[in-house]
């Protein structure tokens, strides 16, 4: 009773000591990814995260609006390239970072709004598994 009672004591030390420094790394590689958004873009404020193994491909929907400039960012928690691509509802391919060079950001002007599919993946020759964040940028066409 007592050896089980002394190894709970030590789990919970262990999980409370060791958490925080996941979570704040975490933070810290999304505030390097929202470093990406400078100005005079400015951060939508809500970053796309997904974890993904092997081949994985993370899909991500959203609307740009008509008379906005943007910025997509992508990042991994390990510095490790994203490969990005963006296509409209129908699956036309609007842009790829892979014929880029594996760009992390890209920045273009909506004319028209338009529904977007952003797709992530791995660089499977440089990672098997990790974390794709990618950050939307945006600033007003009429301020230039």
């Amino acid at each position: 009773m007592k050896k089980g009672l002394v190894l709970t004591f030590i789990i919970i030390l262990a999980v409370n000591v060791f958490t925080p420094s996941l979570v704040n790394s975490q933070e810290e590689k999304t505030q390097d990814c929202s470093s990406l958004i400078t100005s005079p873009f400015i951060p939508n404020g809500q970053p796309l995260r997904a974890f993904l193994t092997g081949d994985e491909v993370a899909e991500f929907h959203t609307t740009f609006l008509n008379g906005s400039m943007y910025r997509l960012a992508a990042c991994s928690g390990r510095n490790e390239p994203i490969i990005f691509s963006v296509y409209d509802t129908n699956r036309n391919l609007l842009f790829s970072n892979d014929e880029h060079n594996k760009t992390n950001t890209w920045d273009f002007k909506i004319t028209g709004s338009v529904e977007c599919i952003i797709e992530a993946k791995l660089d499977t020759k440089q990672a098997t598994s990790g974390m794709a964040l990618m950050y939307i940028g945006f600033k007003s066409m009429q301020e230039n």
